[in-house]
């Protein structure tokens, strides 16, 4: 479980949320609604281990994997397709490790087999032959056509640059899964079909929104 316990976190001399205790079961789906600076995005940040609180402590399992949505987009020359699969980071590691092994073998043969068959296995155990078809299905989701996930990321828009990183952020396996505005840049189309995917997501879900941005969607 996820818990904040006496939680006060600040903004320079600014304190943002003071003395807040909370508790986050596995699988539990908690939104955060407040003003702009009320302080959603700064406690994301801490939750992702980047800043120190200054009063109280958050816990949480070890090990526990948390995904969220990058601010940035690089104008990277990869497309749409290989920059959501980008998000599958247990997934790109074993890929890495057999590139590495398939270029570079271990001169022991039996042991280059072991080290093969053991980086197979992990492959199929991540469903990593099915991670492109998965990355397809999550890109047509947020509005991208065959077309464009083909296309390099550089030549995206930023609102659509905004869907990719949301694309990455729902590929990673994760046990935690932080939206901040999670709904901005998307279409009915979109919203409707990320509420279902997030519907059936399996891990523990904290979206936050600006009362500015409730206040458009109604």
């Amino acid at each position: 479980m996820l818990r904040l316990i006496d939680l006060t976190l600040a903004q320079g001399s600014v304190p943002l949320i003071e003395r807040a205790t909370l508790t986050i079961n596995p699988g539990r789906k908690v939104g955060i609604v407040g003003a702009n600076g009320a302080g959603k995005s700064t406690l994301f940040a801490a939750l992702r281990g980047l800043l120190t609180a200054e009063r109280g402590d958050i816990s949480m399992p070890n090990g526990w994997v948390i995904a969220h949505v990058a601010q940035e987009t690089p104008p990277s020359e990869l497309t749409a397709l290989e920059y959501a699969l980008d998000g599958d980071t247990e997934l790109r590691s074993i890929e890495a490790a057999l590139a590495a092994e398939t270029d570079s073998p271990n001169p022991d043969p039996a042991k280059h087999g072991e080290i093969l068959a053991h980086l197979y296995e992990q492959m199929e155990h991540v469903g990593g032959y099915a991670a492109p078809a998965r990355a397809a299905e999550l890109l047509a989701g947020l509005g991208f056509e065959n077309e464009m996930q083909s296309r390099a990321v550089a030549t995206f828009s930023g609102g659509w640059r905004m869907r990719l990183n949301l694309a990455q952020a729902l590929m990673c396996r994760s046990d935690l899964l932080l939206l901040d505005e999670p709904t901005n840049h998307l279409d009915l189309d979109a919203v409707m079909w990320i509420e279902d995917w997030l519907s059936r997501y399996a891990g523990g879900l904290v979206p936050g929104w600006a009362w500015t941005s409730i206040r458009r969607s109604t």
